[in-house]
């Protein structure tokens, strides 16, 4: 026979042996036993939790014929089937690829034929929020009163998508994340079934990466074993396995990201890559790390509630009194932002080089605690002694300011001026930086009769018009608009998509073809 999985040989086949999720166990045996059991589930929680597991535990249970306290007995022949996937009292149908009216349809007109074993047939609906809403309202009477030998269990990761008239019907359980205990405990009983000798860190780094999915660790668990067949498993090994790194990589990370070294964060997160971790696994665990710095630097956490090493967390808690409390958050902040953007691009690496460059140099962000850590450091640097307007400057170089003896108020534009920036927009783009004049060449002039001396900015996407109202931006465009006609230029930007509300200013420029044609160009030569 071929192999088969860690987590389909282990799954649970009473509800004894299911893990983590107690309160729902002892309500559906309570109901088998007195015999109070409904007619529909609704079984809800992230992947890999037991929803379907605990569905199929109870179809045995409902249809045994010697139950146990409520547990199926798994030796009489209705037990036996429904284990072995050939009993005909256990309908499941995958919504993910079965999302359709006709499906639901073919389903429901087997509903009303009884059982030719066992009392009930129990119909599983996996990942039910992918049905449509016309197969959901096929669903709807029979769910609301079918034949009593009928059980259905709908099981779904989103809950929120199912609609309120189905879980109006149905008896609503939210299964819970399992706790990092309860699958360390369940993989310590298995790798001593395997024969596989384990240490107790690898095997809570693996619980640590599932996030709370029994099924996710024992998938990991599976493929570290394979990784290292005959081996002992050691935290070390592990790590390779799943493409993640040590500790004190993020240490490194952090120290430098501390001392604003640009060159050391980018030469270490190369090493990361070069070693095969994955950026997303980095990016995760690196945001964890700085989590665990703050519980450390605000509350009196100890080793053992971060499950960690003692080592580990002592060099924890140094990094965590290099930093105020406000800088650690903030770095949570901007880490967290690049986990959700690297869903949305293909360019991991290089956004993460950003965002690594961003937490060097706080003056790059412009949000009020990048603001506030800006000026933490200028204080500690009056306070060593160290300040100095280089120090201030990211580039190095000290800045001298620029000193007029007397400052030069531009007179404001008039109508003509608005025309001849109107006239002249495509050059005085070219003057801007590319991504300012990426933003310029989305924009048409306008005027309103009512305001002669402003100048209309239309942004016709609203791409260009958020773009340009960053302050900064503001700020260039109105010096180069000003440096073109020599004059203060009042402008307003506004977002016009459907390009009617207002008109482009018609150019006043001379028609070359037609001076050409009536002779006037070469006259003037």
């Amino acid at each position: 026979m071929s192999y088969v999985a860690l987590y389909r040989k282990s799954r649970p086949q009473t509800f004894d042996e299911v893990k983590g999720q107690d309160a729902i166990v002892t309500t559906l045996k309570n109901q088998i036993r007195q015999n109070r059991i409904g007619h529909a589930y609704l079984f809800c929680g992230t992947r890999g939790t037991g929803k379907t597991t605990l569905a199929r535990i109870m179809a045995k249970a409902v249809n045994c014929e010697n139950p146990i306290d409520g547990n199926p007995c798994q030796e009489c022949e209705t037990c036996k089937a429904i284990a072995a996937g050939t009993s005909l009292n256990l309908i499941e149908m995958d919504a993910a690829s079965n999302s359709g009216v006709d499906n639901v349809r073919e389903l429901i007109k087997e509903v009303d034929y009884r059982p030719t074993r066992g009392k009930y047939k129990v119909y599983i609906i996996d990942e039910a929020h992918n049905l449509s809403s016309e197969a959901f309202n096929a669903l709807l009477k029979t769910l609301e009163e079918p034949p009593e030998h009928v059980i259905f269990v709908l099981a779904t990761t989103e809950a929120h998508k199912i609609l309120v008239t189905i879980m109006s019907r149905c008896q609503k359980y939210d299964f819970r994340r399992i706790s990092r205990e309860k699958i360390v405990e369940r993989m310590t009983e298995l790798v001593e079934q395997e024969g596989v000798l384990a240490t107790e860190e690898a095997l809570n780094y693996v619980a640590k990466a599932a996030d709370g999915s029994m099924r996710d660790a024992l998938s990991l668990l599976d493929q570290c074993i394979a990784f290292y067949l005959g081996e002992e498993l050691t935290l070390d090994k592990v790590l390779v396995a799943l493409g993640a790194v040590k500790t004190d990589i993020y240490s490194r990370v952090f120290n430098n990201v501390i001392d604003q070294n640009v060159t050391e964060v980018i030469h270490t997160l190369d090493e990361i890559m070069v070693s095969g971790t994955e950026i997303g696994r980095f990016v995760t665990d690196f945001t964890w790390y700085l989590r665990n710095l703050m519980l450390i630097k605000s509350t009196n956490t100890k080793a053992d509630v971060l499950d960690v090493t003692t080592d580990s967390f002592e060099e924890m808690k140094k990094d965590s009194e290099k930093a105020e409390l406000g800088t650690i958050m903030r770095y949570i902040r901007i880490m967290s932002d690049l986990t959700g953007a690297l869903k949305m691009t293909t360019q991991g690496r290089v956004l993460t080089e950003m965002t690594l460059i961003k937490l060097c140099m706080p003056q790059m962000d412009k949000k009020a605690d990048s603001i506030l850590d800006r000026i933490r450091n200028i204080e500690k640097q009056l306070e060593n002694g160290t300040f100095t307007m280089a120090a201030a400057n990211p580039s190095g170089n000290a800045v001298v300011p620029e000193v007029r003896d007397t400052v030069i108020k531009l007179p404001d534009a008039i109508p003509e001026d608005i025309q001849q920036i109107s006239d002249e927009w495509s050059s005085i783009t070219d003057n801007a930086d590319a991504l300012l004049k990426g933003f310029m060449s989305k924009i048409e002039c306008s005027m309103d009769s009512n305001k002669p001396g402003v100048l209309i900015l239309v942004a016709k996407l609203q791409t260009a018009y958020d773009g340009l109202q960053d302050p900064e931006r503001k700020v260039k465009l109105q010096g180069i608009i000003n440096e073109r006609v020599r004059k203060n230029v009042e402008f307003e930007l506004v977002l016009d998509e459907s390009g009617t509300r207002y008109e482009k200013i018609k150019s006043k420029k001379p028609n070359m073809d037609v001076i050409r044609e009536s002779g006037d160009f070469e006259d003037e030569f």
